[in-house]
């Protein structure tokens, strides 16, 4: 029993991945650079100089940590999960899964270092006896397991930015009037809707139609260039179809029978903030599992912060989400780690009789990880940094 919670236990070591709450994850996958990274760091260890300067001797994973933590505990870069998972290869088959409670050991020979479980094979410890009582146990995998972050500080951003082009948002449907022609609507307020194009807004599914209401869509532009890489639309709600569209008959004002269009019912279900006639209606999309392994990109990056979401400031903290100007015809893809980079400032030598100007050199910030990706637009989250970011900050390799 014990022999096959360690295993149990060892399955996520240190891969990274971050699954919507209540999925399962065992079969999530890994690339082979990253299989090859982990391959040769078995073989050899970890250089005693890439260990964070603070890292212990032993760590026992608690609940509410995350792989970066655990990989900011041992390693100086968070993001080289397949070096820490190399480390502890033996130990660790699939790397998509640790528990709390798990006992992580780092050894220290030579100039190398290698990680592994308490009470694998060589720790000379005894396993331990686990006695249980016949009755049902219900526990969800995926509750217990680590997350490669806090999922609390990103899911709320992985339904809400949209990009789109000049004219999508524009031939989406709309909210074309209100009960009692009130002027904002709120959680729980019926609407009337109409499709656009000359296609009705119709309730033709065996399911539920849900849309998620938008508004204002402003351009993004490269913060180098000037050029619009995109309309980024701002979030306001989701409404549900209750009735289709249709047409009906009035009577004109000199009595006569007319046509007239019978708009569709909505009924908000949520608002971030207050609705309103003219606001755009997109369709739900399915939920689909996202994971996010973080990794350094294999190319060469050199990209800008174009915006703050859902701020009409320039500068951002922690935890913010952020656009940038690089996206998936740029080789972008979610789960790459970039370094932020402060631009030096502009000032003149003093010590100089000359007073030349002097631009001092770009220092290193902070990180960012990309979860979202467009064509040309990335939205990331920012997991650390030293000083405030600002729009315009570059962004390259992490190392």
């Amino acid at each position: 029993m014990a022999k096959s919670r360690v295993a149990l236990a060892a399955l996520a070591a240190l891969a990274g991945t971050l699954a919507a709450p209540g999925a399962w994850a065992q079969n999530f996958p890994i690339s082979a650079a990253q299989k090859q990274t982990a391959n040769e760091v078995a073989q050899k260890g970890v250089p005693l100089s890439e260990l964070a300067p603070n890292a212990p001797d032993s760590y026992t994973v608690k609940s509410g940590d995350t792989l970066w933590d655990i990989s900011k505990l041992f390693l100086k870069s968070p993001w080289r999960w397949p070096e820490l998972w190399g480390m502890n290869l033996n130990d660790i088959k699939n790397p998509h899964r640790i528990y709390p409670g798990q006992v992580l050991l780092l050894e220290r020979l030579g100039d190398k270092a290698t990680l592994r479980v308490a009470g694998s094979s060589g720790d000379g410890a005894a396993p331990d006896t686990i006695r249980v009582t016949p009755r049902t146990r219900y526990e969800a995998l995926a509750d217990l397991a680590l997350p490669a972050l806090k999922s609390r500080v990103i899911e709320a951003f992985l339904a809400e930015p949209l990009i789109v082009d000049a004219n999508e948002l524009q031939a989406a449907p709309r909210i074309v009037a209100t009960q009692e022609e009130r002027v904002l609507l709120t959680r729980g307020d019926r609407a009337y809707a109409r499709g656009s194009n000359g296609a009705p807004l119709m309730d033709d599914q065996a399911k539920q139609q849900l849309f998620r209401l938008f508004r204002n869509a402003t351009p993004l532009k490269d913060p180098g260039t000037g050029e619009i890489l995109g309309y980024e639309a701002q979030y306001i709600g989701k409404a549900q179809l209750i009735r289709s569209e249709t047409t009906g008959e009035v009577q004109g004002e000199k009595g006569q029978p007319e046509s007239a269009v019978v708009p569709a019912t909505i009924d908000i279900v949520s608002a971030k903030e207050e609705i309103r006639v003219g606001d755009r209606m997109l369709p739900e999309p399915a939920r689909a599992l996202s994971t996010y392994t973080p990794h350094a990109p294999s190319q060469v990056v050199d990209a800008r912060i174009v915006s703050v979401y859902g701020s009409a400031v320039i500068n951002a903290g922690q935890s913010q989400v952020v656009a940038i100007n690089r996206g998936t015809q740029d080789g972008m893809e979610a789960g790459h780690v970039l370094a932020i980079l402060k631009d030096g400032q502009r000032i003149m030598d003093k010590t100089d009789p000359a007073r030349p100007l002097m631009k001092l050199p770009n220092e290193r910030n902070g990180l960012l990880m990309v979860f979202r990706t467009f064509d040309r637009v990335s939205y990331a989250l920012i997991l650390e940094i030293t000083d405030s970011v600002r729009v315009g900050d570059r962004l390259i390799n992490p190392r």
